[in-house]
């Protein structure tokens, strides 16, 4: 049995990401870039003003001085405009600055009379006027290989004219649900038998982090059936198999790998919930074996599985962690096992609190929670301590 870190670094190890594909920017919403992006244009890409108002030349637009209004400058086509000393012209948010000017005097602070502005107060030099690039510079950079495409990444590569942007493409994830106690939902259940919710589980997480979900199905306990679905699901970038991963008699999902020609890397690691946690390769296919219990399930798949799907989509290394954040204990928690413990509970207001049942078959405590609190082996955190939790939503 291997230690977390090392579980990780061995799954990441074998783990290679997707080939870069160009997509369309409204399409490339939370993919990963697969190359730097740097400015081309400025921002803004020229002077203009950040008020309506009039442009002046600040030394001959103080309190009391009386200008001519000479022209009138909206926002759209540059017409070419100049003033000298003792003139304005009127002028509009994001409108080009006309030659000649050094200031932007705001409507509010003058007095229109006709054809001329008596300026309620002294303009200064720049005053309400955004120079060219002074938001971006040419050449700096706006988009780092590895990093995740937000919706506000989409407004400055638009900015730039950009309609299109190169990142990592998606991983294909085939998953498979195993065991003969579990009936597929909308089933009536045999007496003995209990609804089937990790396929869906997983698949939900997939798609959370970006993957294609190809396919996902349900294997009985039948070494024959399996190999079949398995061989099916190994088409796949990533084949995520749920239960039959310990060695009971009717665990079947070793046996069936074997058959396939596939090579286990890990196999149990030092974690509760999810000791019984698999990874090996079957030709360019990673093989993700997950405990069948929902809650080790869950545990299992955003410590292992998200970071290595999220490479294989181009993510950076320091994209594949979940969100680290500190947090007020609402009650005494202690790990007396001999595994690190990842309590289930709910962050709210800065506040942890564990939320229901800690075993790994308990689902409700799950559905409640948002946040991950690593207890490491014989540790005891009191009531109130500040600990560091992990977000996965």
């Amino acid at each position: 049995m291997i230690s977390e870190s090392e579980a990780l670094a061995a799954v990441l190890a074998k783990v290679m990401p997707r080939p870069k594909c160009t997509r369309p920017l409204f399409d490339s919403l939370g993919r990963f870039a697969a190359q730097d992006v740097f400015a081309g244009r400025p921002l803004p890409p020229f002077d203009n003003s950040a008020m309506d108002g009039y442009a002046v030349q600040a030394n001959s637009c103080r309190s009391g001085a009386r200008l001519s209004v000479i022209g009138e400058q909206p926002a759209g086509a540059d017409r070419g405009l100049t003033i000298g000393p003792g003139e304005a012209i009127r002028i509009f948010t994001g409108a080009p600055l006309p030659a000649g000017a050094d200031a932007v005097v705001m409507q509010e602070d003058v007095r229109r009379e006709g054809a001329t502005i008596v300026a309620q107060c002294d303009a200064e030099p720049d005053e309400f006027i955004r120079r060219a690039g002074a938001d971006l510079a040419v050449g700096q950079k706006i988009l780092t290989r590895g990093e995740k495409v937000a919706s506000q990444t989409v407004a400055i590569l638009a900015a730039q004219g950009l309609s299109q942007v190169t990142v990592g493409d998606v991983p294909r994830v085939a998953i498979v649900s195993t065991g003969d106690e579990l009936a597929q939902p909308g089933k009536t259940p045999r007496s003995g038998e209990i609804f089937e919710s990790n396929s869906l589980m997983l698949h939900a997480l997939a798609l959370g982090v970006g993957a294609e979900v190809t396919r996902r199905e349900h294997s009985p306990d039948n070494l024959e059936r399996m190999i079949k679905i398995f061989r099916a699901g190994l088409e796949s970038d990533a084949l995520i198999v749920s239960g039959g991963v310990s060695v009971g008699d009717h665990d079947f999902v070793k046996p069936a790998l074997r058959e396939l020609g596939a090579a286990t890397d890990v196999w149990r690691v030092a974690i509760k919930p999810g000791k019984p946690f698999l990874f090996g390769r079957a030709g360019k296919c990673c093989i993700f074996g997950l405990p069948g219990n929902p809650v080790s399930a869950f545990v299992t798949f955003v410590k292992f599985v998200r970071p290595a799907l999220l490479k294989m989509s181009g993510a950076s290394d320091d994209n594949l962690d979940l969100s680290k954040v500190p947090a007020r204990l609402a009650s005494e928690v202690e790990n007396d096992g001999n595994r690190p413990h990842y309590l289930r509970g709910r962050l709210q207001n800065g506040v942890f609190t564990v939320t229901g049942r800690q075993e790994s078959h308990a689902l409700f405590g799950l559905s409640r929670a948002n946040a991950l609190l690593r207890v490491a082996s014989g540790v005891k955190f009191a009531t109130g301590a500040i600990v560091s939790v992990e977000l996965w939503d």
